[in-house]
């Protein structure tokens, strides 16, 4: 299946007058960055790189979409002629997925003919917007959480293949696993889930439910104690179950009382080891304040698919360089109104202090050469190559690509200063500060 089509129809009625005109062999360079941060983050996570690349094979044209372009007159027959025969064939860099980005990090660059990079800016910003959206809510839910594991459950609160997305967003951000088998399936993310409420009102009684899951699938499973009454739920659990039986689950009420009167009556019934998690509405601000509560463990659905009030990251794909008559890149950029880019090619680092604290994005114009080691100009580099003359560069994509967006990502959040882990209304973490190459050699 060809993910072509996921564009906007404006991608292809400019490349069909380029092609007209000859400006689709044009060397360009392009951008994908954020304006802003939404209101109130200290910082954002990249995310959904993988999933980019994973789909840039598949972004090609087939038969029946290049018919379907066709029969609607869309394009013209050049257009459909080369998009037969389309395949990016240009370099991508950008940072590392999992790594931290404020206002004006070049988080992606595009570099092509024009006809080559122009096509891949809706794909590319509608996995990156909503991928970035979920993992940078969900490493502030992590983050609240203090090492208690969170859990995703989002699937029924958003578009099935969504669902899919966010629960490899919310894994690179720090969650432990998810409810979605397709995610576990793709990427190998530890799936998780017992039963619903349906599951004890289906039997006769409460008993006889948890009998029944317990039988299904062992001590190890997850409880639920708060169909009918919390604490008779609890007893019934011990009584069936035992002192061994791993977990049980409330999903209602004033979460941080109950789970206090859960602890007591378990402790006080010899279950010491059996953990309690919650669930129902949670956010970063309802874990954040759940802190001293008796909880082992949230599982967040609703608030973390829809980037918890933040649905999308604001990216834009903006074109900030394209050749002249003489072949040689100059920069563009679009002046008008309160959405002004900043023209020419870039490359971004992060100062770090003595103590390994971030405390500037550096962000560097002009046409010198790029860093090749940490300490070149005193700042570390953050992007990496990602595609080159068309070819997916390894290590980036798959299971292996999650597990190092992970690790990327428990990094650079443990490297932010420390107003980064507020959750109140605040500035970004750090100040996104614009130099040129010869300003930073000279600094």
């Amino acid at each position: 299946m060809t993910v072509s089509l996921l564009t906007d129809q404006y991608e292809l009625t400019m490349l069909d007058a380029a092609l007209e005109d000859g400006t689709a062999t044009r060397d360009c360079v392009f951008e994908v960055f954020a304006r802003r941060l939404p209101a109130g983050r200290r910082y954002g996570v990249v995310a959904g790189t993988g999933r980019l690349l994973e789909d840039l094979p598949d972004f090609r044209f087939d038969e029946a979409d290049l018919g379907f372009l066709a029969s609607a007159g869309i394009v013209r027959p050049a257009a459909i002629d080369y998009l037969a025969a389309y395949r990016f064939r240009g370099d991508i860099r950008g940072y590392p997925e999992g790594e931290t980005y404020f206002p004006g990090s070049p988080i992606l660059t595009v570099h092509g003919t024009f006809a080559d990079a122009v096509l891949l800016e809706t794909l590319a910003l509608s996995i990156l917007n909503h991928d970035s959206s979920v993992a940078s809510a969900a490493s502030r839910m992590t983050m609240a959480a203090g090492g208690r594991p969170c859990l995703e459950m989002g699937a029924r609160r958003t578009h099935e293949w969504s669902a899919v997305a966010a629960a490899r967003a919310a894994y690179v951000a720090g969650f432990a696993g998810t409810s979605v088998l397709e995610a576990g399936r793709r990427w190998g993310i530890p799936t998780i889930g017992t039963a619903a409420h349906a599951f004890t009102l289906v039997h006769d009684s409460e008993a006889d439910a948890f009998i029944a899951q317990i039988a299904a699938q062992g001590l190890g499973t997850t409880l639920l104690t708060d169909t009918f009454d919390v604490e008779e739920a609890v007893r019934t659990a011990v009584r069936v179950a035992g002192p061994k039986l791993a977990c049980v689950r409330i999903d209602s009420g004033d979460l941080a009382a109950v789970a206090s009167e859960v602890r007591g009556l378990l402790d006080s019934l010899g279950n010491t080891d059996t953990k309690i998690t919650v669930t129902n509405d949670l956010d970063e601000y309802a874990i954040a304040g759940l802190a001293a509560a008796p909880v082992d463990s949230y599982g967040v659905g609703t608030r973390l698919v829809t980037g918890s009030g933040a649905p999308t990251a604001e990216m834009v794909y903006k074109l900030v360089a394209r050749s002249d008559a003489s072949g040689q890149l100059r920069p563009v950029a679009k002046r008008v109104g309160g959405k002004g880019t900043l023209g020419g090619a870039k490359w971004a680092g992060r100062r770090v202090d003595d103590a390994g604290t971030a405390a500037e994005e550096i962000v560097i114009t002009g046409s010198g050469p790029r860093p090749v080691a940490p300490d070149d100009y005193g700042v570390r580099p953050l992007e990496v190559d990602l595609v080159l003359g068309g070819e997916v560069q390894p290590g980036w994509t798959g299971a292996d690509g999650l597990a190092r967006a992970r690790e990327r990502h428990a990094a650079s959040v443990a490297e932010l200063p420390r107003d980064a882990h507020r959750l109140s209304a605040g500035e970004p973490a750090i100040p996104t500060v614009v130099t040129s190459h010869l300003e930073l050699a000279g600094a």
